[in-house]
């Protein structure tokens, strides 16, 4: 194996090592790499410590720890595909730009006030891109409306999708060409429930049974699932297909196959467009609720001069960006990325590129100046995004010393024990000891967050691989965190 001219500095213990001016990566991870069949140049790694030395220490005790903690690399100016680690980078955005206590309002508005429960006029479903705007909190809202004297809806329902533009294309990041999975549903500034229904499938009876909730009119859930006579009920979804489409007016989602025997699994399904979902949402509620009215939807704009009869607050972006990081939710890294241009941008309705405007002023401010960094979309689902290992990594210790760091570094999955991470380095010895956001890509594998080693050091770490076999790079990634823990 040729070796690279990088530094990686004596540490202590084994993991890390020099030969003089060329140095190899780590021999665990050198290791995996060749296991995988990835050259060390599909890599970048970037590492900063993050110890502040405690008051009252000694001089020389803080000159030799200032020794010993040294950032150090590997082609960590390379710029690199991060997949989902680019949330990271959204989420900050938020939580600095937007602040810890930045709420999403969604509002049902009206020019004229109800008349003895009667509203004569439409009524106005204004949405601003909320990124969890429930089924539960629907419900909440309808019960709102109904506690301001509305009873029966004579007018439409106006759609107000007016606040991010829709976008015709799709971006380049599917692996499949299957757009109709939930982690890839679109961004929309009137998404409700994240466009899905729960369909449960319950082969513990004589025959399979499918529900589905929420109930909407305009969906049919097509049952032709027959119960197998063997096999085991981790293998159901190999043997059931599902297939959703158009049924004239109706989106059909039909279940063709064989059910093991004594099964009952969910699964969640993206159906409808947000605007038809989130009005068939909206009025399945109300009429389950005793309300009235015309059932009729109609796209629109709030006049300026409509009054709030009701309005439903998201979570604080502390809990949003903590559900984006912890199970990177690629929808709601969307609707935030969104958002951010709609708030700090310079015109509506606001696109992506108003987004990615915002991002790179607020990353200036902060006195980063990136010119490699490539904003689609914001949540790492792209082929077109990039940033470097460093670039990150500086990012992670920015955030570090900021007055939230607390909030942004709880927001990322702790190894072995939640989120994307729950699976990997769960060892007793090493689980708790990272928050590491993970990144996904048919031809990318990431890692990036923070570390404390077994001294008690804090460090920033980014790790990124770009390769056609990236799949088979998850025991690089968990040896660079393992061996900086055990350092």
């Amino acid at each position: 194996m040729k070796l690279l001219r990088i530094h990686w500095p004596v540490l202590g213990g084994l993991f890390f090592s020099c030969a003089l001016a060329q140095a190899q990566l780590p021999a665990k991870v050198v290791q995996s790499l060749q296991a995988a069949g990835i050259s060390a140049d599909a890599i970048s790694v970037a590492m900063i410590p993050l110890h502040e030395t405690q008051a009252g220490q000694p001089a020389a005790a803080k000159k030799a720890a200032s020794r010993q903690l040294q950032a150090y690399d590997h082609l960590a100016d390379v710029p690199r595909n991060p997949a989902s680690t680019m949330k990271l980078l959204t989420t900050w955005a938020g939580l600095h730009l937007l602040g810890p206590a930045w709420q999403w309002n969604t509002d049902l508005l009206s020019t004229a006030k109800p008349t003895n429960g009667v509203l004569a006029t439409d009524l106005y479903l204004q949405g601003k891109g909320d990124p969890k705007l429930t089924q539960e909190r629907m419900w909440l809202l309808v019960r709102d409306l109904k506690a301001a004297g509305v009873e029966d809806i004579q007018g439409d329902l106006v759609l107000d999708e007016s606040y991010f533009k829709r976008s015709n294309t799709i971006a380049e990041y599917d692996d499949d060409g299957d757009t109709e999975r939930a982690f890839m549903v679109e961004p929309h500034a009137l998404m409700s429930n994240f466009r899905t229904q729960k369909i449960t499938l319950d082969s513990t009876g004589a025959r399979v049974s499918i529900t589905a909730e929420p109930p909407l009119n305009p969906v049919r859930v097509s049952n032709q699932l027959a119960i197998a006579s063997e096999g085991q009920c981790s293998a159901w979804a190999r043997r059931v297909q599902q297939r959703p489409g158009q049924n004239g007016s109706e989106y059909l989602v039909q279940y063709v196959g064989e059910m093991p025997a004594g099964c009952k699994v969910e699964r969640y399904v993206p159906v409808l467009n947000p605007r038809t979902y989130t009005a068939a949402l909206f009025w399945s509620i109300w009429y389950q609720n005793g309300g009235k009215g015309s059932g009729r939807s109609v796209d629109g704009i709030t006049p300026a001069n409509a009054i709030k009869l009701a309005t439903s607050k998201s979570p604080d972006m502390v809990s949003n960006i903590r559900d984006i990081n912890k199970y990177s939710n690629n929808l709601m890294a969307r609707q935030l990325y969104l958002t951010l241009g709609a708030e700090l941008g310079q015109s509506q309705p606001t696109t992506d590129d108003a987004a990615a405007t915002v991002i790179r002023n607020g990353l200036r401010e902060a006195g980063f100046n990136w010119p490699e960094l490539v904003l689609e979309n914001g949540s790492g689902l792209s082929r077109k995004e990039q940033i470097s290992a460093r670039h990150l990594a500086q990012l992670l210790a920015s955030a570090w010393r900021s007055p939230y760091a607390a909030e942004y570094i709880s927001s990322l999955p702790l190894v072995g024990i939640d989120g994307t991470m729950k699976k990997r380095l769960g060892a007793p010895a090493l689980a708790g000891m990272a928050h590491i956001k993970t990144g996904s890509l048919r031809d990318v594998r990431a890692s990036a967050g923070y570390v404390k080693d077994r001294r008690g050091n804090q460090w920033a770490l980014v790790a990124i691989v770009n390769h056609p076999d990236a799949a088979k790079a998850l025991p690089v990634l968990d040896a660079l965190v393992q061996g900086l823990i055990e350092n």
